[in-house]
């Protein structure tokens, strides 16, 4: 059986991340969706780097998901890193657009590449996918509502998506980081293990995929890291 990984929002922090980690895990062929072209580390692996402009227009998700190769023989595993923030205002400071904005980026576009996912999945051996959402879902605190309700929305999508997929042998998860541990959120938080590492993400995403058997419909949340002994 042939492994195939995918990786959507190659570009981003979360995504550069990713490219490095998994191109060092055992797959057989690898595709990375980005916004623009990536420099992609020298390897010895077969991989793809195919440009998607606009992740909420549903002509370039099935234009992009028409570029993977399908084979019966092959079982597909999906990581997507798209997700966007907005806050800082109360309910009736939020501008629309911004609440549209947020629910294009972080619901639709998923449900985009879950509905493409599906009919790979269908036509081949399986498939496995994770989304990223986020811990805010689980909580709520002021200014961000537009942001909490599209990720909110998304692991109820998630959830979904994981029952239906059943019949199909299609697994369905999310991870949901605090605040990711990245260079500009450095700059800003005092207390440094509410950061969510990029790499130890990646390594909870490739566990969920080897216990895809086992493991669907699960909404995985990381408020901080622990502290060093």
């Amino acid at each position: 059986m042939e492994k195939v990984f995918l990786l959507f929002g190659a570009s981003g922090k979360l995504g550069r991340e990713a490219v490095d980690y998994f191109l060092n895990c055992q797959y057989d062929y690898y595709y990375f969706f980005s916004r623009k072209k990536l420099n992609l580390p020298a390897t010895e692996k077969s991989c793809e780097n195919i440009i998607v402009e606009d992740l909420t227009e549903e002509q370039n998700i099935i234009e992009a998901f028409d570029k993977i190769r399908v084979s019966k023989d092959s079982y597909y595993y999906l990581f997507d890193t798209i997700g966007a923030y907005w806050g800082g205002k109360r309910i009736e400071e939020t501008p629309y657009e911004e609440w549209k904005k947020m629910f294009d980026i972080n619901l639709n576009s998923s449900f985009l590449v879950g509905k493409e996912f599906m009919k790979l999945a269908a036509l081949s051996r399986g498939g496995s996918i994770c989304f990223t959402s986020a811990y805010t879902a689980a909580s709520n605190e002021p200014g961000i509502a537009a942001y909490g309700a599209s990720k909110s929305a998304l692991n109820y999508f998630v959830k979904t998506l994981a029952e239906e997929g059943k019949s199909i042998n299609l697994s369905a998860n999310a991870i949901a980081p605090y605040i990711l541990d990245t260079e500009s959120n450095r700059q800003w938080i005092d207390d440094k293990n509410k950061l969510i590492p990029l790499r130890e993400l990646c390594v909870v995403v490739e566990n969920i995929f080897q216990s895809r058997k086992i493991f669907t419909g699960n909404i995985i949340f990381f408020s901080e890291t622990l502290k060093n002994p």
